[in-house]
């Protein structure tokens, strides 16, 4: 027997989205009763797919008009529009395999009730002939994710009683794993599938790496929502905080020493000279240690990236100049989001509320999705013929 399931496809417009709808309209099995595409672009002056959708996909195809909010409130908008009683998340980056709506099917056919959600399998194809760079790497992470929403479905009354994803996550980062660690605490099991599907690795510029540093206000909000203890439950590595913490420490005792060294051995107005140190005084021989230690926190991180990479001139320079940035990138958004942490819990509209939610069919017929009257409202795809 089949399932019913609807998928949800947060999207900003990326050029890979019409891909992932051509491989979803192209996999055998039983087709979703729906594929609602949440159009999360600020500027949808532009068609969000240029020639329509693929054959199969017609008549399936509802367009759900996001906030730019990002991709926790974009899937909360999605679900909370199906009706089928799986709905399936996949990123708009992602390329279902051939078997994917078949073995999509056996994953969640005969299911325990205790079995709330079913993970997909990424895949991350890396280049061949050479080493990967850092960012591919990177990327090659989400293989080994657990509750990557790249790829998986869940029950939507379960989304229901937990509230859905938390909209007080902004980014691509954690709001995956604090719903599944909510899931969890609710009794409930996710369990591995055995469909898959292909990421592959986008183009990202030099400065990507530390851009994506503003993940660690995320991990604040982690620890204050599940505990100290959230990494283990949700198969989180430590990563690299303490030792960036170090560095940043150390190249602002070097600057405080040079300061200081330099004030010590200024006369001020009235021509007394300061702390007589000299050169070789107590500040100068602080700043030349907190140097040093800077220099090499900063040098152990660039080799540690640069170790397992191709070593071309252009991937060592990237690391070099992006190792400069990337602890105090790392301890500003971490201590940033120490600074918001108390607005953040105070913010009741944002954060999700288990046991309040109505049928998406309520919202919509009274206009209430999120407290917008366009926002959430699904709409047949623009005409155009199928592809």
């Amino acid at each position: 027997m089949t399932t019913r399931v609807d998928v949800i496809v947060p999207t900003v417009g990326r050029d890979s989205l019409a891909m992932l709808l051509d491989a979803l309209g192209a996999a055998a099995g039983p087709l979703p009763g729906r594929v609602l595409l949440v159009d999360d672009r600020r500027d949808r002056s532009a068609p969000l797919l240029k020639a329509g959708p693929p054959g199969r996909l017609a008549g399936r195809l509802l367009l759900v008009a996001g906030r730019g909010a990002g991709p926790a409130a974009a899937r909360n908008l999605g679900w909370r529009q199906a009706t089928a009683p799986w709905v399936a998340f996949l990123d708009d980056d992602v390329v279902p395999d051939p078997s994917w709506l078949a073995d999509l099917d056996a994953d969640l056919a005969g299911l325990a009730r205790e079995v709330a959600g079913s993970q997909g399998r990424l895949r991350v194809p890396l280049p061949t002939g050479r080493r990967p760079t850092d960012w591919e790497r990177n990327v090659h992470g989400l293989e080994a994710a657990r509750f990557a929403t790249a790829d998986l479905a869940y029950r939507r009354d379960v989304l229901a009683e937990v509230g859905g994803f938390d909209e007080r996550f902004p980014r691509a980062y954690r709001e995956d794993a604090d719903l599944a660690l909510r899931v969890l605490r609710s009794g409930y099991r996710i369990q591995q599938g055995r469909r898959s599907a292909s990421h592959p690795v986008r183009r990202a510029d030099r400065l990507v790496s530390v851009r994506l540093q503003a993940g660690n206000a995320d991990d604040v909000l982690m620890r204050a929502l599940h505990g100290p203890a959230w990494r283990v439950a949700a198969g989180v590595t430590r990563g690299r905080r303490r030792r960036h913490l170090a560095t940043v420490a150390a190249g602002l005792a070097a600057l405080a020493g040079i300061a200081l060294g330099r004030h010590c051995e200024t006369p001020p107005a009235g021509g007394v000279r300061g702390l007589p140190m000299g050169r070789g005084g107590l500040w100068a021989r602080v700043a030349a240690l907190a140097g040093a230690g800077w220099l090499a926190g900063t040098a152990e991180l660039a080799w540690a990236r640069i170790a397992p990479g191709p070593r071309t001139l252009d991937e060592v320079a990237t690391m070099v100049v992006t190792s400069l940035l990337l602890p105090p990138a790392a301890t500003w958004h971490w201590l940033d989001g120490w600074r918001r942490l108390p607005a953040l819990l105070a913010d009741t509209a944002r954060a999700p509320r288990s046991g309040r939610a109505r049928p998406a069919a309520e919202l919509f017929d009274r206009g209430l999705l999120l407290g917008a009257e366009e926002a959430g409202r699904p709409t047949a795809f623009p005409a155009g013929r199928a592809r």
